[in-house]
């Protein structure tokens, strides 16, 4: 291909641009695998990233879109060859590296994961970077310990990507989830990816003792702040916290007696600087037992790289619930 579309974001005049154009091989940054991209997705930090609300690139311009799925067209990397089915989920696309939204891609070989067995390019972009974080959380949480049986598992910022997808692979694997949403017109869609109950924060009292009551045998955050703490008091013994994201606050308010009192277990969740060995064990994982039931209950739409920046702001007011696809191929 001579050049090709990508939509790809500026810093001008200290205002960042997201606009689509056509580049060539040469705009991109230097990788041992090039391939023709078949789908990617909105997160929230593209979202950020497209808009200038949070300063995620660290370099201009750059191609967004921190995941991507498609065909290797060419590879001087052993390990993958012509015609190869792969996908590459953060690894600093759009942060570091130009991204996935774009019609072709020049990646890192250790970045590129080998398209899981069963799972088509689109399967892979339904889960992208918020999929995998929740699969890898889940990982963590049973590498520690956490059962069924052990009771209830919470989930906040439940309609988001990563929620979404962390109460599809918790249901499946057993677990009773509760998910933790403000979006009151969302219960059928949360109850439909498998929770057994919905609660609305403004039903919860936060309390503000060191140790509350016990309710949960564990919990995958994604707000950060009085709801992190809020589960730090309230996990069972042994439980396990997965710290994935922080919507609500960045700060978190606890004392050290959740954790020397009932062994209490904060894990941080971090997608982009999981290494490569994890990153197949986890995608593995979601080929086989922790495999998602409910994909196309999670996905909200798809979109082209021309409607691309209409919609990102939805994602910051947080109206957003469920994926959205990015089809990059016709």
């Amino acid at each position: 291909m001579d050049t090709f579309r990508a939509f790809r974001i500026h810093s001008e005049n200290d205002e960042i641009a997201a606009r689509v154009e056509e580049i060539s091989l040469d705009d991109l940054n230097d990788g041992e695998v090039v391939i023709k991209c078949a789908w990617s997705c909105v997160n929230y930090k593209d979202a950020l990233a497209a808009t200038g609300a949070g300063k995620i690139l660290r370099t201009y311009p750059l191609v967004g879109g921190i995941d991507v799925a498609g065909t290797v067209v060419s590879s001087t990397d052993d390990r993958y060859r012509e015609g190869d089915e792969v996908v590459v989920t953060s690894a600093g696309l759009s942060e570091t590296r130009d991204g996935g939204y774009a019609e072709y891609a020049r990646l890192a070989g250790d970045s590129v994961i080998p398209l899981p067995e069963g799972f088509t390019t689109r399967d892979a972009m339904i889960l992208g970077t918020a999929g995998f974080t929740a699969a890898l959380a889940v990982h963590r949480m049973e590498q520690n310990g956490q059962k069924p049986g052990n009771g209830p598992i919470a989930v906040s910022g439940a309609t988001g990507g990563v929620g979404s997808v962390a109460i599809d692979l918790l249901a499946g694997r057993g677990y009773e989830v509760h998910a933790i949403s403000s979006k009151v017109d969302a219960v059928d869609y949360l109850k439909g990816l498998g929770a057994a109950e919905v609660i609305a924060p403004a039903e919860i009292d936060f309390g503000s003792r060191p140790l509350e009551k016990t309710v949960w045998a564990g919990a995958v955050d994604n707000l950060g702040g009085d709801m992190l703490g809020w589960f730090t008091r309230t996990t069972k013994y042994g439980g396990n916290v997965a710290s994935i994201g922080l919507a609500a606050s960045h700060k978190l308010e606890a004392t050290v007696m959740p954790f020397i009192l009932r062994g209490v277990n904060l894990l941080g969740i971090n997608a982009v600087d999981t290494p490569r060995d994890l990153r197949l064990e986890v995608w593995g994982r979601l080929a086989t037992d922790l495999r998602p039931q409910r994909l196309e209950h999670i996905v909200n739409g798809e979109v082209g790289l021309d409607d691309l920046a209409e919609g990102m702001q939805d994602w910051l007011d947080g109206k957003v619930t469920g994926r959205r696809l990015v089809k990059l191929a016709g």
